[in-house]
């Protein structure tokens, strides 16, 4: 059971530590280069040219580790699945802003509407073809569940979507939304192995390649992960949850994820509102401390140390 674990991390770590310096010069001779906001930051400038898209590092690694273990452990797939599914979804976007030189990148439409698609795909496959069931763990109760009912549908959109959303707006410093998700992967394996869930190779794979890729991806980051990487983590954190039971943790083990979209939200519809005022310097939050005069290594740091508290609240809470 241990080397169904240790394993992968160390399979796939060791290939997206080998996959990094080819695809970074491969993605420089293809121009591939991370457009910047001219309304960002001052100091995010110079990482203009920057390759993007990096995300296909750590996928191909994780893909690639989990593929040794489906044979034995089936309940990958669906999450496997769902993680390359919201990949896809970024991939296109990146595409569409890096490759044809289109800022916009998909419509907000299309990227919802792909994203609906694979969380419905998901959801009939929860629905009629699992034992999850619509039932959810309640915090701090000892392992007694809530029935959803009705509500699991609407809840498991809302949930889906905005975990997917939240990880891709917490990616916009260097190593964030690595560090986070690490943690968080880290959390999920934990809660896999103890529950004998037959998910854990790919809960470990995750952790293995996001470990490899931070080793490109950390301040001053040499790579980024792009939409391509980062609907990719929250398809993977959303759908490992649901496999486990658990998505009335997510609040506490992805509350970075929940701030970032939180605070665009906020900012967004309070400028409507107001004809322009603004409550946050800038929006996602992690822009608006950096503008306070946080560093880019600073805001990283206690981010992942506040999601590490989390999620060892959250372990206390099964």
């Amino acid at each position: 059971m241990k080397t169904d674990v240790i394993l992968p991390v160390i399979i796939s770590f060791a290939l997206c530590a080998a996959l990094c310096p080819i695809i970074i010069p491969f993605l420089r001779r293809l121009k591939f280069g991370q457009p910047i906001r001219s309304d960002g930051p001052q100091t995010h400038l110079k990482k203009s040219g920057i390759p993007t898209m990096g995300g296909l590092c750590f996928l191909l690694s994780m893909t690639g580790a989990s593929l040794l273990y489906i044979k034995e452990y089936p309940r990958i797939v669906p999450i496997l699945f769902v993680s390359l599914g919201f990949a896809l979804i970024g991939f296109l976007d990146d595409y569409i802003k890096v490759v044809m030189k289109n800022s916009k990148g998909l419509l907000p439409l299309q990227k919802m509407a792909g994203q609906c698609l694979i969380t419905a795909i998901f959801a009939f496959y929860l629905l009629n073809y699992s034992d999850v069931g619509t039932e959810a763990i309640l915090p701090f109760t000892g392992g007694k569940t809530i029935e959803l009912g009705p509500f699991f549908l609407p809840v498991f959109f809302f949930i889906m979507l905005g975990t997917v959303n939240g990880a891709n707006f917490t990616d916009g410093l260097d190593g964030l939304a690595s560090s986070v998700t690490l943690l968080i992967a880290v959390f999920l394996t934990m809660v896999a192995l103890g529950m004998k869930a037959g998910i854990s190779p790919i809960t470990g794979a995750v952790v293995g390649s996001l470990m490899g890729f931070l080793m490109f991806n950390v301040y001053p980051a040499k790579i980024f992960m792009g939409d391509t990487g980062s609907l990719a983590l929250g398809g993977f954190v959303a759908a490992t949850a649901y496999m486990l039971n658990l998505p009335l943790f997510l609040p506490m083990i992805a509350m970075i994820y929940m701030v970032e979209i939180l605070s665009v939200v906020i900012q967004v519809t309070y400028f409507k509102k107001t004809g322009g005022k603004r409550i946050f310097k800038m929006a996602p939050i992690h822009h608006h401390f950096e503008l306070c005069g946080w560093s880019e290594t600073r805001v990283v740091a206690i981010f992942s140390i506040v999601t590490a508290v989390l999620c060892m609240i959250a372990y206390l809470a099964l």
